[in-house]
């Protein structure tokens, strides 16, 4: 431990604030291109197979470079990594409103899975050192829902902005990533470890956790048997989470059926995949529960999610197959579709129930989110938590590219015995089974969790010492 200066409060607060909030940007990017599938294959004259490959081929990448972002950041300065990254995917999210062909989008968007890769990873590293272990579930929900949003604002930006003009978008996301490139430099480094109780008088007397991560530490770290669950679940989990990014198609096809035009049904698939994931603000409420059964067992982060995840698959089944009665103005202004969707969940009792079964199914699934986050934190040592996460991440991004890539590949399969929009629903609905085994596995967690925490609580106790 050796001495260092802090920023004040006031510094660490818009610190915590940037980091949070742009951690959002990289979901914006990742649902920006879905509800664009239309619009962008015929401007580069290519399949929407093609390009749902481009996207599941992007998580991968980001997946892939987080792991040597995350390596990085849990040895270096994290406040340089972040930047870098954010400049990098800034600069492909350029490059895709500026490709003419398909491989020049392609690689675009392969550049900016680069970038996005430093966003999670790093920054998660640096939030968790600013948590107390009491409060990590709640903490990282809001972490978590930082994401969901930027999620969500994609589909939308995607299927409004660009209902005409699919580059527009693109154009516009890179100036924010500029933005926030400039946001990142008056943050200060927060310091490795600062939240952890048992750091707590060391720090009080002015000196910084110098531990780093070396490469003799990865079999140690995959040797945590919490660690394998939680890596592990990811490849479950994101097969059925990666497949949702479909939810605007299948709205789409479904206006399309009832006769409305291409352009028209773009925004109608946007906004009802945007509403029905509204459910994911409940996420909060998973990060509260897992805090307080937490407080009363070691292995309560795990339970939660575990119970949430098995929960939802119903409602999931449920969403797919209700039929819903869409009723917008063809051809009309983009606030005036809205308007029109807004209104049919009150007036039509199908788009009601559907949004009732819809929020209920995210509110349950997104339990996992944040007790997730918490658990890495909870089980790992400050100098591992990136790295663990990014590990978790690339399996997370194996998942989330075959359920996204291979879904694809189950609608098309389909259109043979399942006319369109049928054949998206039953595609749908079967990889959400996937969650069952993450259930699975949670509840693996539950049992291993309380030695692995113990075990930190003491190395770290270990180290104040010395």
């Amino acid at each position: 431990m050796r001495a260092i200066r802090g920023g004040g409060a006031a510094h660490r607060f818009y610190s915590v604030v940037v980091f949070v909030v742009l951690a959002s940007l990289d979901n914006v990017a990742i649902g920006l291109v879905p509800p664009l599938y239309g619009p962008i294959s015929g401007a580069l004259g290519v399949s929407q197979r093609l390009l749902g490959l481009v996207t599941a081929v992007s998580f991968l990448v980001s997946a892939v470079a987080a792991v040597g972002w995350a390596y990085v950041g849990d040895r270096t300065n994290r406040k340089p990594l972040l930047m870098v990254g954010t400049l990098i995917w800034a600069a492909g999210t350029g490059g895709s409103a500026l490709a003419q062909h398909y491989l020049a989008f392609l690689t675009a968007q392969l550049v900016a899975a680069v970038g996005l890769g430093a966003v999670g990873s790093v920054g998660f590293s640096v939030v968790t050192d600013l948590i107390s272990p009491r409060r990590r579930g709640l903490v990282m929900s809001f972490w978590g829902l930082s994401q969901g949003v930027g999620t969500l604002a994609g589909t939308l930006a995607g299927g409004l902005l660009g209902a005409v003009d699919w580059r527009r978008p693109f154009l516009l996301l890179t100036v924010v990533g500029l933005a926030a490139t400039v946001a990142y430099l008056f943050t200060y480094d927060i310091r490795r470890g600062q939240s952890e109780p048992e750091l707590a008088a060391a720090f009080d007397s002015g000196a910084e956790y110098d531990y780093r991560i070396s490469r003799a530490d990865l079999p140690r770290i995959l040797a945590r048997r919490t660690n394998r669950w939680l890596i592990l679940q990811g490849l479950t989990a994101q097969a059925a989470f990666g497949s949702l990014v479909w939810l605007p198609v299948l709205f789409a096809q479904r206006a399309e059926a009832q006769g409305y035009s291409a352009a028209t049904a773009v925004v109608v698939g946007s906004v009802f995949a945007t509403l029905f994931q509204l459910g994911g603000v409940f996420s909060i409420l998973g990060g509260l529960a897992g805090d307080a059964l937490q407080r009363r067992t070691p292995s309560g982060r795990a339970l939660v999610a575990a119970v949430g995840i098995l929960a939802a698959v119903p409602f999931y089944l449920v969403l797919f197959f209700v039929p819903i009665r869409i009723d917008v103005p063809e051809g009309g202004s983009s606030g005036a579709v809205i308007g029109a969707v807004l209104a049919s969940v009150v007036s039509e009792p199908t788009v009601g129930l559907s949004l009732l079964t819809a929020v209920l199914a995210l509110a349950l699934t997104s339990a996992n989110s944040p007790n997730w986050f918490a658990l890495i934190a909870d089980v790992n040592p400050p100098e591992h938590r990136g790295t663990v996460y990014s590990l978790g991440n690339l399996v997370n991004g194996a998942g989330r590219a075959a359920g996204n890539g291979l879904v694809g590949l189950v609608f098309h399969g389909l259109r043979a015995a399942f006319p369109p929009p049928l054949n998206y629903a039953v595609g749908l609905a079967a990889f959400q089974l996937f969650f069952i085994p993450t259930g699975v596995m949670y509840w693996l967690a539950a049992r291993t969790s309380p030695g692995d925490i113990e075990s930190v609580h003491d190395l770290l106790h270990t180290r104040a010492r010395r």
